[in-house]
């Protein structure tokens, strides 16, 4: 062995002994007995299997019900359907529970052109819960890229008056027929979408507080990127920030071809006619409450939920009609199968959840002085996807448990427990509580397309999957409510 070698084997061992000194101890488990029932999880399987009502249940609330933005009266008829299902389906106790909302908002109609340098028809639609535009409103597009507060005071103060204001860069979308063919093209693209975050916190100052600094300047309007492919929007707004102008999403092609003709210097000019209406009043809205009652803990609770309400360019599907259906069908199939649960399983499709999580945040409040004595909250909030396992939301401790717990489900399909964090949704809004609460790993199915845009529609659901999602979540649900221990509280906020 030459010296070299000898030496470079001693760094080697050397390298190897820090990092084993340095890899985290592993985390001790919470002992969790979970209960085992072969005839009744095979039960369960076959009647969710044999006998779905998933596929009927999808068609109705997204066919004939429809969208279900949360303050219109789409919304309280799916408060009222789900009900009567859950009735149907031989819940012990039904009701919908009311929270405070807010302002309501309806979309009306709208026209979008540009005027120059070319003349055409454009699509595009309002973001929600801002106002209209009081008559066609014609300006010129100025393309806000700046990424400070000095740069933007530099180059766009006392300049946007009347205009039409581009907030920031488009996003770099990977062309269908044109993917990236090398590495150096992957690069750039990752690279321009690199540019969208925040560098530093004055970067992350103004990219945080730019609607405000573009709204004082008193433009006709802002316009947002819809950032998807094949011309879908991304819907977003909320009563919780009322836009005091104009707000419009057009497709992500037409936004990046304004950004080049603005970088060329050509004039870029459009006119909108939009017409949206406000409540006056704030608006009750509320959330649908199910339960099977249980045989020897009634008073201790595990929540299945998802929410229920959903945008309005199309019906909702994959955000989240699939989630409110797997739900449902969950407590169907519970029901079907004979499962007598020791705790208490109550079903919660919440509304309110893309404005800000309203509903399950304020179920959250109101049922306060229960939340130690809810066992687990499982939410579905994914897409249409099925179950693909779950993500630990930092409770480490619980690894072999949901090990465990998925173990019997797995002939569904390949379920996995890694580490890590789901946001996002409304199982959020019971972690400050200590509640243990997760949201289920789901196939992508092609969800980035279809949430929040015009497509998000029956035609992207997978009724299987839903149903494969439906029957993970009985067992689960039955697993939690027959454990002989309760959960450790995790850490209150």
């Amino acid at each position: 062995m030459s010296a070299y070698r000898v030496a470079a084997g001693l760094l080697l061992a050397g390298a190897l002994a820090v990092r084993a000194q340095s890899a985290p101890a592993p985390v001790p488990q919470q002992t969790i007995h979970v209960p085992a029932n072969d005839d009744l999880v095979a039960r369960i399987i076959d009647e969710g299997t044999r006998r779905p009502h998933v596929d009927a249940d999808l068609q109705h609330l997204l066919d004939v019900i429809g969208p279900r933005l949360s303050g219109s009266p789409a919304a309280r008829q799916a408060n009222e359907w789900t009900a009567q299902k859950f009735r149907e389906y031989g819940m012990d106790s039904v009701k919908l529970e009311p929270y405070t909302f807010g302002v309501g908002w309806t979309r009306g109609p709208m026209t979008l052109r540009m005027l120059a340098p070319q003349k055409r028809e454009l699509l595009g639609v309002s973001w929600a819960w801002s106002p209209g535009t009081n008559g066609p409103l014609a300006g010129d597009v100025v393309f806000l890229d700046a990424r400070t507060e000095a740069e933007f005071n530099r180059r766009f103060k006392g300049k946007l008056a009347g205009k039409w204001v581009m907030m920031g860069l488009p996003y770099p979308n990977e062309a269908p027929a044109n993917p990236p063919a090398t590495r150096a093209d992957s690069a750039r693209l990752d690279s321009a979408r690199a540019e969208l975050r925040a560098h530093n916190d004055d970067e992350a100052y103004f990219f945080t507080n730019r609607t405000y600094f573009a709204a004082r300047e008193h433009p006709a309007g802002l316009i947002r990127d819809g950032g998807k492919q094949f011309g879908l929007f991304t819907m977003s707004g909320s009563p919780g920030a009322i836009s005091s102008l104009p707000q419009i999403v057009i497709a992500n092609d037409v936004y990046t071809q304004f950004a080049r003709l603005a970088r060329r210097g050509e004039t870029v000019r459009i006119e909108a006619d939009i017409r949206n209406t406000f409540t006056r009043d704030t608006l009750q809205q509320w959330n649908t409450v199910a339960e099977i009652r249980g045989s020897e803990r009634p008073d201790e609770v595990v929540l299945l939920g998802a929410h229920l309400d959903s945008w309005d360019l199309a019906t909702g599907g994959t955000d989240n009609g699939a989630g409110s259906i797997a739900v449902l069908e969950a407590a169907r199939i519970l029901k079907a199968a004979g499962v007598k649960p020791k705790r208490t399983i109550r079903f919660v499709l919440f509304t309110g959840e893309e404005q800000g999580l309203f509903g399950s945040q304020a179920y959250a409040e109101d049922h306060a002085r229960e939340l130690d004595r809810i066992q687990a909250v499982l939410v579905l909030d994914n897409g249409t996807g099925k179950i693909t396992g779950m993500t630990l939301q930092g409770r480490e401790e619980l690894r072999d448990m949901w090990k465990a717990m998925l173990a019997p489900v797995t002939p569904l399909g390949m379920l996995v427990v890694k580490s890590g964090n789901k946001t996002g949704t409304d199982h959020l809004a019971f972690l400050p509580y200590g509640v243990p609460a997760f949201n289920y790993d789901q196939a992508t199915r092609g969800y980035n397309w279809t949430h929040h845009s015009q497509v998000d529609s029956y035609d992207y659901v997978v009724p299987a999957d839903v149903t494969q999602a439906a029957i993970v979540m009985a067992v689960n649900a039955w697993q939690f409510a027959d454990m002989p221990e309760m959960l450790a509280r995790g850490k209150k906020q």
